[in-house]
């Protein structure tokens, strides 16, 4: 088996997952936006309010989340009302709550007060908290030094005779 971490050099990283995650929700905006889509929020004022932000910035993440397929709108109408939407989680949102789960869990550990964590996310059946883990496809909780880097479909190599590619322009064009 060879290290592929010992070759990076060897391999680019302009097609990185995470990167590209960080493009999608990597704002603070963005993650709280998607918290609050997680505990229930669904209106526009809502977001605003409870995040923090103001409306002009709330619009902004909410459009980039819809686009990036995190969110999706819908209509609602209160009786006498016009037609307004509201947010819901996508397949691919609701898919994003490790991450989210995992933020949480070492803010847990890491960056609260002498109070602790405001909130524990518990398990309906058990009502045993709910924690973020590794695990292999076998099913194994896998700790740190216990795994390795592996070629995937996407690795793109580089070197003297293959120059690394031009990296894809973010959102904003840059």
């Amino acid at each position: 088996m060879t290290d592929l971490l010992q070759e990076r050099d060897a391999w680019s990283m302009a097609n990185c997952s995470v990167a590209r995650t960080l493009e999608i929700a990597g704002t603070r905006t963005a993650l709280l936006i998607m918290r609050e889509a997680f505990l229930g929020t669904r209106r526009f004022d809502d977001f605003a309010r409870r995040v923090g932000i103001g409306e002009p910035a709330a619009s902004a993440r909410l459009k980039e989340l819809t686009a990036a397929g995190l969110l999706e709108r819908v209509p609602y109408q209160e009786p006498g009302q016009r037609t307004r939407h509201a947010y819901q989680l996508t397949e691919k949102g609701r898919d994003f709550l490790p991450v989210l789960t995992a933020l949480r869990q070492w803010g847990d550990t890491w960056a609260t007060d002498e109070q602790g964590p405001p909130l524990v996310v518990r398990h309906k059946d058990c009502g045993a908290p709910v924690h973020a883990v590794l695990r292999c496809d076998d099913g194994h909780d896998v700790r740190l030094r216990e795994s390795f880097v592996d070629a995937g479909p996407g690795l793109i190599r580089v070197g003297p005779d293959r120059p690394e590619p031009e990296p894809e322009p973010g959102p904003d064009g840059d």
